[in-house]
């Protein structure tokens, strides 16, 4: 029997690849339909939010309570506690927002422009209650509530760019370019993303650099960057949830008359 050529065996080898991939790309369209969608992810929101409760509280009596006071800032430090946290979710919301818009623009996909859209309200949140939680912060610590310099900048910018697509969502919302121009401007908005990561080493900057390095270790002592990261979590937990909720909400919404709303309101009638 002729053994096969190197070519031939190439060949079959990129097919069985090729079919590994397609299997994985369709079994992963039958999770992002909207009713699989709510079907699978409607029950964590109640595992999700508890989690996110039992860090949130921990991180805020630890951080708030028995974490030492900072030896320059004294405790006007301890609004760490909510800005970190907030401001790390305005940039990463962005970010998935950005991501799902080329999903929705590349494949198509409703669900990942129902989860953006679920999103942007809760990113435009924290990143306001980072800008209000800075500017409270910079008032001992610069003498002032605002500066104009990079990092407040950008971040104000990033604000904006949440109203803009948060608007587009709503003007959109008859029209059959739902989420198409929301999408675009998420694209386009996240060259803001580096621009706020990296500002205070691009520009001379009063912001104080990062508080968490993958390559260094932390700035703070255990007692105060533990019950940080604890926040971090428990915030980024807490998000998931929401976001889980607000879509399912979105999705009953927007297919309100179709037949497996209508049996999973029959079913909640009957309960």
């Amino acid at each position: 029997m002729p053994k096969d050529t190197p070519a031939l065996h190439n060949n079959n080898t990129n097919n069985q690849r090729g079919g590994f991939f397609n299997r994985l790309w369709q079994a992963f369209l039958t999770t992002v339909g909207t009713e699989r969608f709510f079907q699978i992810f409607s029950p964590w929101v109640k595992y999700l939010a508890s989690i996110a409760a039992v860090l949130l509280a921990a991180g805020l009596i630890w951080g708030l309570g028995f974490a030492p006071a900072d030896y320059l800032q004294g405790n006007s430090y301890r609004i760490i506690f909510i800005h970190v946290p907030a401001a790390s979710l305005a940039m990463s919301i962005y970010f998935a927002m950005s991501v799902l818009g080329v999903i929705f623009l590349v494949w198509k996909i409703k669900t990942a422009n129902l989860v953006a859209q679920a999103i942007a309200p809760i990113g435009f949140v924290c990143c306001v209650l980072s800008l209000l939680t800075g500017s409270i912060w910079g008032k001992p610590t610069w003498g002032t509530y605002w500066v104009w310099d990079a990092r407040l900048t950008s971040m104000l910018i990033l604000a904006f760019l949440y109203a803009g697509v948060i608007a587009l969502f709503v003007a959109f919302e008859h029209s059959n370019n739902r989420g198409k121009a929301a999408a675009i401007l998420s694209i386009v908005g996240a060259v803001n993303l580096p621009i706020i990561k990296y500002s205070v080493e691009w520009w001379n900057t009063l912001h104080q650099g990062a508080t968490f390095s993958i390559t260094n270790a932390p700035k703070m002592d255990a007692s105060m960057w533990v019950p940080l990261l604890i926040m971090l979590l428990g915030a980024y937990f807490l998000v998931a949830a929401l976001a889980i909720y607000r879509t399912n909400s979105l999705i009953l919404l927007r297919e309100a008359n179709k037949a497996w709303v209508q049996r999973l309101l029959l079913r909640a009638d009957g309960e």
